[in-house]
């Protein structure tokens, strides 16, 4: 039974109104963008529905009416029912896997008729959900290795169904779920490593064919390397408290490694990177035995780290080479510098940077961008959709956009923060990650920041399915966050 402490209080009334605020705010501008993207001259009606921009305003309205509706339900359904809910995603996403009808090849698209729907899109409210569930249970704890391989599953099995759909970007999503885990207590050494392994690829991969001044040494291998010791010398003094330990191994290993490179230099050239593994393999060996003499299990753990990167550095070049697609190959090489190809797959970046460009500090105007109306940017309405706001709306209109969606995370945060149930606060986390990982991606990939991985930016990209995916994503916790003062018995 549930009580409430304010009996003229009503959903409508709890609500955060400012969230719904920002909402609005995000579809007018995205309906805007959309319009200016597929806008083409001579088109006397940008309101049919034989425009995009008109089928467009159909998603929007159809999105509200849903948004209307989630508000209106219990907010004891979605707790109640998220296994339910994430199973019947999981279903639609393996039989989409078997789906015989390909989209630009992909098969992440279930087609009823003229409807259309991407179950990816709501698989991410539908897997926030239960890992809300299950993370919220009584005696939960993301440091026992049964809970954990639990949670991680239920992030990895749609991940996988989403991969065999041939939706790499929309599986790389599910990534963002470790900003949650953070704010749960997962140590930060995890969110350490993924950042160490992300800057082992690209340092790595980017100078692997640049050679150390006139030795026959990678630049890349030979940074890498002595960043792992490093790394790992800092780990010993954050997690272990042993000072004098951390700062002598720091200065053994660069001071080795600094005279095999005076040596190859001076006296025989040849290749630093065997004396770095070397030094590498006597690093752990030492770690190794001060975790028998201390009997601290960290020694272990940082000597799986050193091991765990070596081991992910010389497996990346493999993986880039003979596990990625060549499509994926071609992007990351394009991103890192190392190819260029303008005409390829470096074609879409490079327009959609001219079309920014040429916005200048106020833009063209409204349906007066001509990157967009003469159509250079593929797919300027769904996954570039940024770069119509950068040439119509300028630097003004693209900041005061990204402000937006700076406010709304802001915004979520607070309300996450505020929630008294551990359900409600894993599941506002869980949209707090997804809206950034969304805006972030999607916005570094149209500057050519990031790699162009196609997921669309959240409330602009054209299409019903992203629309109404992220609008149950937000509603339902703001159907949750409308019920924090209520009292249950």
């Amino acid at each position: 039974m549930a009580q409430q402490t304010d009996r003229n209080t009503s959903v409508l009334r709890s609500i955060d109104w400012i969230t719904i605020f920002l909402y609005l705010a995000l579809l007018v501008f995205g309906w805007i963008s959309v319009c200016g993207a597929s806008y083409t001259y001579g088109d006397t009606d940008i309101f049919s529905l034989d425009t995009r921009s008109g089928m467009q305003i159909v998603w929007i309205g159809t999105s509200i009416c849903l948004g209307f509706v989630i508000l209106m339900l219990d907010d004891r359904f979605y707790d109640t029912f998220s296994y339910i809910i994430y199973a019947a995603l999981l279903l639609l996403l393996f039989i989409t896997i078997f789906n015989p009808h390909q989209i630009k090849g992909s098969r992440s698209w279930l087609v009823l008729g003229p409807i259309r729907l991407q179950p990816a899109e709501f698989a991410k409210f539908a897997t926030a959900l239960a890992l809300a569930k299950f993370m919220s249970t009584y005696g939960y704890s993301i440091h026992k290795l049964k809970d954990a391989v639990i949670t991680f599953a239920i992030i990895l099995v749609p991940m996988l169904f989403i991969v065999l759909q041939r939706e790499t970007g929309s599986a790389l999503v599910y990534v963002s779920f470790l900003l949650m885990f953070y704010r749960e207590g997962m140590p930060g050494s995890v969110l350490f490593t993924g950042v160490a392994a992300v800057i082992y690829f690209v340092v790595g991969i980017r100078y692997e064919d640049v050679m150390l001044l006139s030795t026959p040494t990678s630049v890349g291998k030979f940074v890498v390397l002595l960043l792992i010791q490093v790394f790992t010398s800092g780990m010993i003094y954050v997690y272990c408290r042993n000072r004098k330990a951390a700062w002598l191994s720091v200065i053994y290993c660069v001071g080795a490694t600094i005279f095999a490179l005076l040596f190859s230099l001076f006296v025989i050239p040849f290749d630093i990177v065997w004396v770095q593994l070397f030094i590498g393999v006597a690093f752990i060996c030492w770690i190794l035995w001060q975790g028998l003499g201390t009997r601290l299990k960290k020694y272990y753990f940082i000597a799986l780290f050193s091991i765990g990167s070596t081991l992910f550095f010389y497996s990346a070049d493999y993986v880039l080479n003979h596990v990625m697609e060549p499509h994926q190959r071609v992007r990351i090489n394009v991103l890192l510098g190392l190819d260029e190809d303008l005409a390829g797959a470096g074609y879409n970046v490079h327009q959609s940077e001219i079309a920014i460009g040429s916005g200048g500090l106020e833009g063209k105007g409204f349906l007066n961008g001509t990157q967009t109306k003469l159509k250079f940017v593929p797919e300027q309405d769904t996954d570039f959709i940024f770069c119509t706001v950068g040439e119509e709306e300028g630097f003004l209109g693209s900041a005061g956009v990204l402000l937006l969606f700076l406010a709304l995370i802001l915004r979520l945060i607070h309300l996450a923060e505020r929630q008294p149930f551990h359900f409600g606060r894993i599941y506002g986390y869980s949209v707090v990650s997804i809206f950034l990982f969304h805006v972030f991606i999607n916005v570094g990939m149209v500057l050519g920041l990031t790699p162009v991985i196609g997921i669309p930016l959240p409330f602009f990209s054209y299409g019903g399915s992203s629309l109404w995916g992220f609008t149950f994503l937000l509603f339902i916790f703001l159907r949750i966050d409308a019920s924090r003062k209520l009292v249950r018995n």
